[in-house]
């Protein structure tokens, strides 16, 4: 029960399948309070049928792409369940033809939106909860990113790019926030079938590579990568900020 008594907010919640909800279920399963945020554009009724596997759990909708949606979500959490102990941030989002396309073709209202909703949005997010005192001592601020942010993986195209912004962000957000003692790092999971991922050609190709070639000879699962979250949110981890942490099998650190 390492996160006994902390309040733990997950942004971004879709399916059972996400890895957002791997991570709320890891958190609850330790002991956490677990309040999720869900996008303007989902079904409130599907998140909300979803949720209800654990206790007292609430979603709010926010949209990341909008400072006032996130504030105003914000703000409602705070004046309900009061200040929270750590944020998973699972947003991410690319136009499909930016994904299809060549990454050569990307267009500038494409690129734009790749990096605002998955990237820029996670400094939004911080310094919102900062400017409204919503982070206890001692917070954990996690991110989600992907090998593809480091090796350029056909069909991860812009939001490759849009992860490695979001790894940088990682850094410098950190190296703010450690002033005021609250730690900032992300989770490369490796690839998992998730609904966000049905929109990388050939994915399936993808899972079998690393299925041969990670040291583990698997594939990840929504869970491995939730309890690294849990782990992440913990007192178990207060040395550690600035870090991308690879939960991907090994994958990651092989050559050919």
């Amino acid at each position: 029960m390492i996160l006994k008594g902390k309040k733990i907010l997950i942004m971004g919640i879709r399916n059972k399948w996400s890895i957002a909800w791997g991570a709320a279920l890891a958190a609850y399963e330790n002991g956490a309070e677990v309040i999720f945020t869900h996008s303007s554009f989902e079904a409130s009724e599907k998140v909300e049928k979803l949720i209800t596997e654990i206790p007292g759990a609430k979603s709010y909708p926010c949209d990341a792409s909008s400072d006032d949606s996130i504030k105003e979500c914000f703000e409602t959490i705070l004046k309900e369940h009061g200040k929270v102990d750590g944020i998973l941030h699972a947003i991410a989002h690319a136009n499909t033809e930016d994904l299809r396309n060549d990454f050569i073709k990307t267009s500038r209202d494409g690129f734009a939106h790749a990096g605002d909703v998955s990237a820029y949005s996670l400094v939004a997010v911080a310094r919102i909860a900062k400017d409204l005192e919503m982070l206890n001592e001692n917070s954990s601020i996690v991110a989600l990113t992907y090998y593809g942010s480091e090796k350029s993986i056909e069909g991860y195209n812009v939001m490759g790019v849009a992860k490695a912004a979001l790894e940088a962000s990682i850094r410098y957000l950190a190296r703010d926030l450690g002033k005021d003692g609250i730690r900032v790092n992300a989770i490369s999971a490796g690839p998992i079938k998730t609904l966000s991922a049905k929109g990388i050609k050939d994915f399936g190709t993808i899972l079998d590579i690393v299925e041969e070639k990670a040291p583990l000879h698997r594939n990840v699962t929504t869970r491995e990568v939730g309890d690294c979250a849990a782990f992440l949110f913990s007192s178990m981890s207060n040395a550690i900020t600035g870090e991308v942490i690879h939960v991907d099998n090994g994958f990651s650190t092989v050559g050919v």
